[in-house]
């Protein structure tokens, strides 16, 4: 049998996917075929499509690794799902199809009241800011916590999470509009890159700087340290604006500050993680604490549009891809 998928055979831009007809997936002993009802476009997506990125295996390479779906097959290992079950994931390959086959371990039950549309929004990035938040930095009642890009995927997620523990946000972003997005979902403070922002939270936090900072920009690391208290924190977890320029640990030790790193995958690393963190997020989305940005949605064949768009920075909320 056949199955639609969005493929590539050479690296480059958006025009090298192609929308065809692939041979459905074999499933092994401990997996499950999903029949997808929606797919996270992620930029990890565009930079394995540049090339950026170690594919395995042989073109036509199928992308994607977040998705949700229903379960039409199981393997004969497999006893704790079911056909019907309404399933997500957040680390699976070749996820740009209508079906896809899934490792036990890395199934995440759907509960009521969370869509399959959902569910594709926030797995990967309301994992990351469950983690970033509860692991990498444990956020306490009183922390007074800078965001950088803060209207973002992760930095929208973070807001309100970083609130619903607590704390006050001080989010960065890189124009007013976004600055707007992060403020209505309860940012307590917004400054534009283009302002001096450093100083503007030394004058808010009287002097002091904030307890802890999410850094996903990279190139402003320095800047972070120093907008951050003696003895604080600076969680490094993303570069989307570059290379961060090297930390002197003399600075470290003179200030007290710590610098840790985060990344999602040393932390999802059993079955039993990935259903406690999904479920208080899940629990948080259902009960309204927490709010996913409404996502663009294009079919899975307007897979090319798709990519320029998410290309383009316009989006504020997730792309999602519709089989």
């Amino acid at each position: 049998m056949y199955m639609k998928a969005l493929v590539f055979e050479t690296f480059g831009g958006p025009e090298v996917l192609q929308y065809q007809d692939l041979a459905d997936p074999v499933i092994g002993s401990d997996e499950v075929l999903v029949e997808m009802r929606a797919i996270g476009l992620n930029f990890a997506d565009v930079y394995r499509r540049k090339g950026n990125y170690h594919l395995a295996g042989k073109p036509p390479y199928i992308l994607g690794y977040e998705g949700a779906g229903v379960v039409i097959k199981v393997g004969e290992d497999v006893t704790d799902v079911a056909v019907g079950d309404r399933i997500g994931f957040a680390d699976v390959p070749y996820a740009n199809a209508e079906l896809v086959a899934v490792p036990k371990n890395k199934v995440i039950p759907l509960p009521e009241g969370i869509s399959f549309e959902t569910a594709a929004t926030v797995l990967l990035q309301g994992l990351t800011a469950h983690y970033l938040t509860r692991d990498s930095y444990r956020v306490q009642s009183g922390d007074v916590v800078l965001v950088h890009a803060a209207a973002g995927g992760v930095g929208q997620l973070l807001v309100q999470i970083i609130k619903l523990l607590g704390g006050t946000v001080i989010g960065l972003t890189s124009s007013a509009e976004k600055a707007t997005v992060a403020t209505s979902i309860g940012a307590d403070y917004m400054f534009l890159y283009s302002e001096d922002w450093k100083q503007h939270i030394l004058d808010i936090t009287k002097g002091r700087g904030v307890d802890v900072v999410y850094e996903s920009v990279g190139s402003t690391l320095e800047d972070s340290f120093a907008a951050t208290r003696i003895g604080g924190t600076v969680v490094f977890y993303g570069m989307a604006g570059g290379d961060p320029k090297p930390v002197d640990p003399r600075m470290l030790m003179d200030t007290s500050k710590t610098l840790t790193g985060g990344d999602l995958w040393n932390v999802l690393t059993s079955h039993k993680e990935r259903v406690l963190r999904s479920s208080e997020l899940f629990k948080w989305i259902n009960q309204g604490l927490v709010v996913a940005a409404q996502p663009t949605i294009f079919t899975l064949a307007e897979g090319q549009k798709a990519h320029a768009y998410l290309e383009s920075r316009k989006s504020t909320g997730k792309v999602l891809l519709i089989p």
